[in-house]
């Protein structure tokens, strides 16, 4: 079972906590750690672009010239999209992006991201988190204690907006619940930091 250091708000140390092995201790795989961030990145783009049709452009309702008899080409519309300032064929339209993977690959990939973060060594975990009230001074004060000057992701168990806000302005940090963990929070930061109550959670849905 690997198992890290258990640190306090102030930065102490309050003893060891061990870590679910098939969570926190697997070969990560880099395959499925890579198509569940093509995935999210794909959810995540707008999809708005459009062009328009030979339909939707200005003009074009009268018949350019006769059909037969001028020597030229028969045309039905000045918009047809041969014509300059005609339609676009097959131009992008509004669209969603997202797609699934299987439920098992999913899992496999957070649990791979979150390997790999153990092996670089950049979990910690605290035996709690919490503020009386929003205080951007004393959640810097616990990144201080923890020696984190890097992009962090704060992992609680469930939102606690004095810690959320708190966080809020501090260049780099991020803070969700268990519950929103995903890949591409956890690979896009440097430092993973969770507090006891969330690894419990984490363990309890994907073990």
């Amino acid at each position: 079972m690997p198992k890290v250091t258990l640190y306090k708000q102030d930065g102490s140390q309050a003893g060891d906590i061990e870590l679910n092995e098939s969570i926190f201790g697997i070969e990560p795989n880099n395959a499925v750690l890579f198509e569940a961030i093509v995935m999210q990145r794909a959810s995540l783009r707008q999809g708005n672009h459009k062009v328009k049709g030979r339909s939707e452009v200005r003009g074009g309702g009268r018949k350019p010239w006769k059909q037969k008899g001028t020597g030229r080409a028969r045309q039905g519309s000045i918009r047809s999209p041969q014509w300059r300032g005609g339609g676009i064929v097959f131009g992008p339209t509004p669209r969603s992006y997202s797609y699934k993977m299987p439920k098992k690959m999913r899992r496999l990939a957070i649990k791979s991201a979150l390997s790999a973060k153990l092996q670089e060594e950049n979990i910690l975990v605290l035996e709690n988190l919490a503020f009386d009230a929003p205080k951007t001074k004393e959640f810097t004060a616990v990144l201080e204690g923890l020696s984190v000057d890097t992009k962090a992701l704060i992992v609680t168990d469930s939102l606690n907006e004095n810690v959320a806000l708190s966080a809020r302005n501090i260049p780099g940090v991020t803070v969700v619940e268990a519950d929103g963990l995903n890949v591409l929070d956890v690979v896009g930061h440097n430092k993973l930091i969770l507090t006891k109550a969330a690894v419990e959670k984490v363990e309890e849905v994907l073990a």
